[in-house]
């Protein structure tokens, strides 16, 4: 039997691919995206063939995750509960369409993965495969028996590297969970279980503070950024043209530099429970918010309002894993259309965690100075005495309503 395993060489992947290479009686092979995590990629490849894996993969997919999976969500102004960037979210379906191609190169059986029964990437990869390769069998330890009773802790998990000769770094006392991609970093469990525990601190700054610095320790000076979009897209960062990849790299710095992006929030799974997540997206959120910003100046009214009321439709479809299926294609479709005329430069702020607007302009812009002025309209385009029909007839089922039911229903009978 021959098994692909996501693997980015930390103490749980280590301990699946020997674990499953036993168990199964399989030729691992271990694959990992660099989708941004940089320094943890070091060693890697030494550290899983000295785990037992016959090969790695360690592919870099930053260009084709910031152009192909970044950008159309950030086109869609997707944002998750109000709070959440999507970047642990928007990862998995590339990575797992990696891993089935891998397989199908080398003629794999299986994919396998060290999600948690708990989590929310385990429907991430799942249906992922579904939607690409469903002939594909899935190992999911977490959610194998066998598994938790012979790793019910993380001692257990640390006391079998050390029996087996794997070479890992791990401590019993790591206080929370880490990942890092191009789009965010993101901190859950351990000590973030209690949802009172002050993340942002300044006594947490060694903690919390991996892309972006506490606001409290971010330049007194503000500092100003143009973002110049076609299409909905960012093609360039204060006047640099710059591809997707790029942008994110620049503006990751910028954000990271004034403290912006960080979210704390308690988050609803799709599995059902509630949990507590810190993010850090510097650049991901300045694009959002300037992204939103060159929108207002270019799209239509109702186009705007039809998109809007699908965002968190879109949202939970790449939160919960359903980016590959059709529902989110044909959204994205939608969103393409929206997206025609977004083109333009916006000037943004940065502060002390903050981002602000501080102009922005096109040439495709719906905004008439001299319509919205309200000093005289020299064009004449806007006639004020039109209103009166206009606000009558809106109005008309109103006062049906009222002669009919009474004004007093409407007040709840004072």
């Amino acid at each position: 039997m021959k098994i692909v395993l996501a693997y980015s060489g930390g103490l749980d992947t280590s301990v699946l691919l020997s674990w499953i290479k036993e168990k199964y009686n399989a030729e691992m092979i271990a694959f990992c995206a660099d989708i941004g995590q940089e320094e943890e990629l070091r060693g890697l490849s030494k550290k899983a063939k000295g785990t037992g894996a016959a090969k790695i993969y360690i592919d870099n997919l930053q260009e084709e995750f910031a152009r192909d999976f970044i950008f159309p969500m950030l086109r869609a102004g997707a944002i998750y509960e109000g709070q959440y960037f999507l970047g642990t979210s928007i990862a998995r379906p590339l990575i797992a369409k990696r891993m089935i191609e891998i397989a199908k190169q080398e003629g794999a059986d299986a994919i396998a993965h060290g999600a948690t029964g708990k989590g929310n990437d385990q429907v991430r990869f799942e249906l992922t495969t579904a939607a690409l390769a469903p002939e594909l069998d899935i190992i999911a330890p977490w959610r194998d028996e066998r598994f938790r009773k012979d790793f019910p802790g993380r001692q257990e998990m640390i006391d079998y590297c050390e029996a087996k000769r794997i070479p890992v770094q791990a401590s019993a006392k790591k206080p929370f969970s880490m990942d890092r991609n191009l789009l965010h970093i993101s901190y859950e469990a351990g000590i973030l279980e209690d949802p009172w525990f002050d993340a942002g601190a300044l006594k947490n700054r060694d903690y919390f503070t991996t892309l972006s610095v506490l606001p409290e320790d971010a330049p007194d000076k503000s500092e100003y950024v143009t973002l110049d979009f076609v299409k909905g897209d960012c093609v360039a960062v204060n006047a640099k043209a710059l591809n997707p990849l790029g942008v994110m790299k620049a503006l990751n710095k910028l954000g990271g530099k004034h403290g912006v992006g960080r979210v704390d929030m308690v988050e609803n799974r799709f599995v059902g429970m509630k949990s507590r997540g810190v993010y850090e997206t510097p650049g991901g959120a300045i694009l959002h918010f300037a992204h939103r910003q060159i929108e207002s100046l270019t799209m239509d009214r109702e186009v705007m309002h039809l998109r809007d009321s699908l965002i968190p439709r879109y949202a939970e479809l790449v939160y919960y894993g359903f980016w590959f299926a059709p529902e989110r294609l044909a959204l994205q479709a939608l969103v393409e259309e929206s997206q025609k005329h977004v083109s333009g430069t916006v000037r943004v702020k940065l502060y002390k965690g903050g981002i602000h607007a501080a102009g922005r302009q096109s040439k495709l812009s719906l905004y008439n100075p001299h319509i919205a002025t309200m000093e005289a309209d020299p064009t004449k385009a806007y006639n004020q005495d039109d209103a009166t029909g206009f606000i009558r007839l809106n109005g008309l089922r109103l006062r049906v309503n009222s002669a009919v039911n009474g004004a007093k229903s409407l007040l709840g009978g004072r």
